[in-house]
């Protein structure tokens, strides 16, 4: 794609990026078989292509508007354009130098505003979120259905079972991640119990907070780096130990963790480190993976060898981060089948159930269409439950369906305490 940036922005390193991004462009329209919103509107300007023309224009010098702000708000950052771009075109990255742009000239005012203000200061802070969530939980009765969908039941957190094995050498950093340990503390303890068993011992430091996404996709990329910086103090006395790698549990955190370096690399004191975080992040499933063997040895003395028509059918819902921006597909389903589930086929699933991170809250009448097509797709199987992999989707798809919706470390840690 031909493009002549604005003196503005023609040297900095935005302006670089977004150009080599442009030109990778042939105008294809592929992407737009695979956008969750073009297919929902059919409008032009809510797929990606046409996002694509719109950031161009701003790029180039045309002053954008506020409908240009809205269809650039209504990308869910779901990345399945990229998964589909035959000329490999980093789309995700051309959105976050363009919302920034537009927003920069397009200020937000009133509820759409404060909404984003309070999302960006509350929910990268676990302290105040969780203070906040025992609050939403306590007064959960009274809240209307779309705040009450959003505050989960307490759950009785798994005590009393040891998450260290005993006496191992190999020790992982834990992401303990900023509104997870709030809203499914489980999550955490049934991979701790996992990887135990495999001879890890996954552990955390309270210094540590929130990875910094949240801010990023709210547009506040330098209280992001600040996120940043405070892990990665907090995580190098243990990496300096012998920490083998940093594990998320969620994959949205997993996707943050591997891009810190392109996040840091201006930032001289912090770059090196930045990108050595980035070469040790690990997705909890390759971490497991690494292990298969270790993994069906356990699973051959806890799982019977049950015919299909016995095995408990699950359904499996691979987040966008997942398959798109970690690009691991089909791992997570290999080691449930292997713990004896019966994956249920999902049509559609490379499409993103509408929970993206601060998407539901923010765009509510788009994402609850996402999550009944997503749940309609789950449920045709008539599954017992549905496993997903990151806390987001699977707050989000809880609130639409009374079957168990829970992580696939959850699962696979109930199969092997058998």
């Amino acid at each position: 794609m031909e493009t002549h940036l604005a003196d503005f922005v023609r040297n900095t390193r935005d302006g670089r990026e977004a150009e080599e991004i442009l030109r990778k462009c042939v105008h294809c329209g592929f992407c737009t078989a695979t956008c969750p919103t073009y297919q929902l509107l059919g409008d032009e300007l809510d797929g990606p292509r046409g996002r694509i023309y719109l950031i161009k224009q701003v790029l180039e010098g045309v002053k954008p508007t506020a409908r240009t702000q809205l269809h650039l708000d209504r990308c869910l950052g779901c990345r399945a354009c990229e998964t589909t771009c035959p000329s490999g075109v980093h789309f995700s990255r051309l959105l976050d130098i363009g919302r920034v742009l537009v927003d920069e000239r397009v200020p937000r005012h009133g509820v759409d505003g404060l909404m984003r203000s309070t999302l960006r200061e509350v929910l990268p802070r676990p302290a105040l979120f969780g203070a906040a969530m025992k609050l939403g939980q306590l007064m959960r009765p009274l809240l209307p259905t779309i705040l009450k969908e959003k505050v989960p039941v307490p759950t009785m957190v798994g005590a009393g079972v040891p998450v260290a094995p005993t006496g191992a050498e190999r020790r992982m950093l834990l992401l303990t991640g900023c509104a997870q340990p709030s809203m499914r503390p489980d999550i955490n303890l049934a991979a701790k119990r996992v990887l135990a068993r495999l001879g890890i011992h996954l552990f955390e430091t309270s210094q540590a907070g929130c990875c910094g996404a949240v801010r990023l996709h709210l547009n506040d990329a330098a209280g992001a780096r600040e996120n940043v910086r405070r892990n990665i103090d907090a995580w190098w006395p243990h990496i300096d130990a012998g920490a083998e790698a940093i594990v998320a549990t969620a994959s949205a955190c997993g996707v943050q963790l591997k891009d810190y370096d392109h996040l840091m690399q201006d930032d001289r004191a912090y770059a090196a480190k930045a990108a050595h975080i980035a070469s040790l992040a690990r997705y909890v499933v390759e971490v497991v993976l690494q292990e298969k063997e270790a993994l069906l040895a356990l699973l051959e003395k806890s799982t019977p060898d049950l015919p299909t028509e016995a095995r408990q059918k699950i359904a499996f819902q691979s987040p966008c981060t997942l398959q798109h921006g970690l690009k691991l597909r089909g791992g997570v389903e290999d080691i449930l089948t292997a713990a004896g589930y019966d994956l249920t086929s999902v049509a559609d699933g490379h499409l993103c159930c509408g929970s993206a991170g601060t998407y539901a809250v923010l765009q509510p009448e788009l994402s609850m269409k996402l999550r009944q097509n997503k749940l309609d797709a789950l449920l045709a199987g008539r599954p017992a439950g549905i496993a997903s992999a990151n806390i987001g989707c699977i707050v989000h798809l809880q609130g639409g369906t009374s079957l168990p919706v829970k992580h696939w470390i959850e699962w696979l840690d109930e199969r092997l305490a058998v």
